[in-house]
């Protein structure tokens, strides 16, 4: 609490300035119908999970979401935020992640503590469907008007995140893709990961001696190659993405792009809430305040902002 007006108010303890320079790693395999991006979140997956107290199987689903938002919005150009969501009616009815044009990255689930120990009692390893039930999954591009704001939705479908992201892209797109996702508490704390390959539609870049059936053979092989990565290898901190990517695709051949940096991403303001507070009538503000206190919770960074009721104004409302 302080008696400071909102704008000066330094009490909030401030967020980690915290920025992975190679957190997302493009690639490509020349000649090849395949792209991909390789994420490793390192110590940014830590301080963006470790602020929910979660249980460690909601906390995994976050932390692949994150991963997963991080490597598809670098496939894009837009300004603004990509984000990810999927609203169900399962013990976590809302997952969210989303990740800037420049890397800003965040992310929350919104679990029944409740229902998550009933599921816990008769599956201790719940999956992502498991945890979800039924519901959506959505991808919006939001560019900040109206006009620039693209969404996809689709049913959740499949176990996993990455199956349910699959058949996103697979109804939706029509894209063929690989998607493995990973994350866990090592040693070193919570970390995250993603490798997702992409097919290319087109010529462009491929060996013009490869026909259709050859591209798609190649296509397979990639995958395949792929699908021998563990999870300890893409969540190894020791291991650089370039070790990483030659390890796995160094029979086709693989080439790495310009890395692009991750960083924490909560963009919560406490003169942005205090202005929405202004905005209710004083009734509300007073069914909103607890001992003289409002307190505004940012889900994403697990931080409770504290108003004294007596310093808010809000409209006033004409009774007819």
């Amino acid at each position: 609490m302080t008696d400071s007006p909102a704008f000066l108010d330094v009490g909030r303890p401030p967020v980690p300035d915290m920025v992975i320079p190679r957190g997302v790693v493009p690639f490509h395999l020349p000649q090849r119908p395949v792209r991909g991006r390789l994420v490793r979140l390192g110590a940014l997956g830590h301080a963006l999970l470790a602020r929910h107290d979660n249980h460690p199987a909601v906390t995994e689903m976050v932390g692949q979401a994150l991963a997963l938002a991080a490597g598809l919005s670098t496939a894009l150009k837009f300004r603004g935020t990509f984000s990810l969501q999927a609203k169900s009616d399962g013990a976590v009815d809302l997952l969210l992640a989303d990740c800037t044009d420049s890397g800003e990255l965040r992310g929350y689930a919104r679990a029944d503590a409740e229902l998550v120990e009933k599921l816990l009692a008769g599956n201790p390893n719940p999956d992502a469907a498991a945890l979800l039930g039924t519901g959506y999954l959505a991808f919006t591009v939001d560019q900040g008007t109206a006009e620039s704001r693209h969404q996809g939705i689709v049913s959740i479908e499949g176990r996993s995140l990455s199956a349910m992201a699959l058949h996103y892209f697979e109804t939706s797109e029509q894209l063929k893709c690989h998607i493995h996702l990973a994350c866990r508490h090592t040693e070193a704390g919570w970390r995250a990961g993603a490798l997702i390959l992409e097919k290319v539609a087109g010529a462009g870049g491929i060996d013009p001696s490869l026909d259709p059936e050859a591209q798609e053979e190649s296509w397979r092989t990639a995958c395949a190659l792929a699908s021998t990565l563990s999870n300890d290898e893409l969540l190894d901190d020791d291991l650089t993405a370039e070790r990483l990517l030659f390890r796995l695709f160094h029979s086709e051949g693989v080439a790495a792009d310009r890395a692009r940096a991750l960083s924490y991403g909560c963009r919560c303001s406490r003169a942005r809430l205090s202005g929405i507070l202004q905005s209710f009538s004083d009734d509300d503000l007073d069914h909103m305040a607890v001992d003289g206190t409002i307190v505004m919770t940012c889900e994403f960074c697990a931080y409770d902002f504290k108003f004294p009721r007596a310093d808010m104004h809000g409209q006033t409302v004409s009774k007819r």
